[in-house]
């Protein structure tokens, strides 16, 4: 009996590690039904992939060296490039999982589960069905009923995207200038993204912002 003619899926990687990519397409690679067809370190080599390699699924972090990668999510949602995306990052899953769906992912994984749960991850949302961890099924489903005891709920959630990168850079130790230039925006954009954030958390001065920001990062 002769087998049938198999097609894999085609995986592109976005992830600024080289070791990471590395890595997570030799794992990827090993399974019968999916390939990596293109890795990117940033979003100018994500879109040329996408034009070029054609894949049928996308691997993200959000955290690139000079990017943002829900902003890629975002791009390639509002594209009509209707590929199922999986978001990985070592960011904290309460945070960012409800964001990652909001922007088009179909899946959150963080990067210390990779290897043990990204290939269902990978086969859950070529399924078209969302994939996320139990615990952050529950916090979504407290956050409906509106539950004020929910673990995940907190004042970073009415930050926006933006904000909350901002938020994080702040937290990370980085000045004005420096998140300008790494977000590629002016000084005084971030200047007026950083007086919102403190509106919005109710802060009275830089400093506040500051330790705010440095506590919710290593914490």
């Amino acid at each position: 009996m002769k087998s049938k003619h198999f097609v894999k899926t085609k995986i592109l990687i976005v992830d600024d590690h080289p070791i990471f990519r590395m890595g997570m397409k030799e794992l990827i690679n090993q399974e019968e039904d999916f390939t990596v067809c293109a890795v990117a370190a940033d979003i100018f080599e994500a879109r040329r992939a996408l034009a070029t390699d054609d894949p049928d699924m996308a691997i993200i972090d959000i955290t690139l060296a000079e990017d943002n990668g829900l902003d890629l999510v975002k791009e390639i949602s509002r594209s009509g490039n209707n590929i199922p995306m999986l978001v990985l990052s070592m960011h904290e899953e309460s945070v960012w999982a409800e964001r990652a769906i909001r922007a088009g992912a179909r899946g959150y994984i963080m990067k210390k589960e990779a290897s043990e749960s990204v290939i269902s991850a990978l086969r859950t949302i070529h399924k078209g069905k969302i994939h996320v961890s139990s615990s952050m099924v529950a916090l979504l489903l407290n956050k409906l009923q509106d539950n004020p005891n929910c673990r995940g709920a907190s004042t970073i959630d009415i930050l926006t995207d933006r904000e909350l990168e901002v938020f994080r850079l702040i937290g990370a130790g980085m000045s004005t200038r420096e998140i300008a230039r790494q977000l590629h925006l002016g000084i005084k954009t971030i200047g007026t993204y950083r007086d919102r954030i403190k509106q919005k958390l109710s802060l009275k001065n830089g400093a506040e912002l500051t330790r705010r920001a440095v506590l919710w990062t290593s914490g």
